[in-house]
C-alpha cells in the first residue's frame, strides 16, 4: 500500500519469483497496473518506490535474521572453501533485492566469499537466465576477462533455476534444499545433483566438475 497507495487484496504465486516479479504479479491481480486510468506512476518508479519500503520494512527487522534465521550445513564451508580455489570469483544470483540480500549474507558472515557487484537481485527486472548472461558480462568487464557461459557453474536449489541456467547455457548443480526434490532437479537437467551442501568435498568436486 506504501508503494502503490492501494490495499492488497489478492497474493500471486510466490515460490520461486523474484521481488519484482511478485510485485508487478500482485499489480495485475489488484488491478493496479502501471500507466493505468487511475494515474499510477511509472513501472519503473513504483518498483523504486516498492524496492525502497521493501529495505525500510526489512532493515527494521534485520537483527532477528542472527537470533532466528539459519544457515544450511555446510554453506559457510563450501562458500569459503570454493573461494580459495585459483581462478575462481563467486556471486549471487537471488530474488531478493540487493539491500536485504546483503543483510542476508552479512548476517552470516557470507559476504566475503562473494562479489555482489556482478550478482543479480530481485529489484533488477530481467528474467533469470538474462541474470546470469548480464553477470557473466559484469565479471568481464569489471574483472578484464574473457569468460564465457562454459566457464559459469550456477548452483540451484529450484527447476525455474535449472530452466534459468539452460537458458543461459552455462553448467547447474542442482541442490535439493529447497522445494524441488532431487529427482526433479535431474529431470529439469541439473547435473550434478547434491543433496545437500554437508560435504564440502563433493560440493567441490561437483562444482569444478
Amino acid at each position: 500500500m506504501r508503494a502503490t497507495g492501494r490495499r492488497l487484496v489478492a497474493l500471486p504465486q510466490m515460490a520461486g519469483a523474484s521481488d519484482s516479479e511478485i510485485f508487478f504479479e500482485s499489480l495485475a491481480l489488484n488491478e493496479g497496473m502501471p500507466g493505468d486510468d487511475q494515474g499510477q506512476p511509472a513501472d519503473n518508479e513504483l518498483l523504486a518506490r516498492y524496492s525502497t519500503e521493501l529495505a525500510a520494512a526489512f532493515g527494521a527487522r534485520r537483527d532477528l535474521l542472527a537470533e532466528q534465521g539459519r544457515v544450511l550445513p555446510g554453506a559457510a564451508e563450501a562458500l569459503a572453501a570454493i573461494a580459495k580455489l585459483p581462478a575462481v570469483i563467486q556471486t549471487v544470483l537471488t530474488g531478493t533485492i540487493r539491500q536485504n540480500a546483503a543483510c542476508k549474507l552479512r548476517a552470516f558472515g557470507l559476504d566475503q566469499y562473494v562479489d555482489p557487484d556482478i550478482g543479480g537481485f530481485g529489484s533488477d527486472v530481467y528474467p533469470k537466465g538474462t541474470q546470469i548472461i548480464r553477470s557473466l558480462d559484469l565479471a568481464n568487464e569489471k574483472y578484464g576477462l574473457r569468460l564465457r557461459p562454459a566457464d559459469v557453474v550456477y548452483v540451484a536449489d529450484s527447476i525455474r533455476d535449472v530452466a534459468a541456467a539452460d537458458v543461459a547455457h552455462v553448467r547447474c548443480v542442482g541442490v535439493a534444499s529447497g522445494r524441488s526434490t532431487a529427482a526433479e532437479l535431474r529431470e529439469a537437467g541439473a547435473d550434478p545433483v547434491l543433496d545437500d551442501l554437508s560435504s564440502t568435498t563433493e560440493v567441490i568436486a561437483a562444482v569444478m566438475g
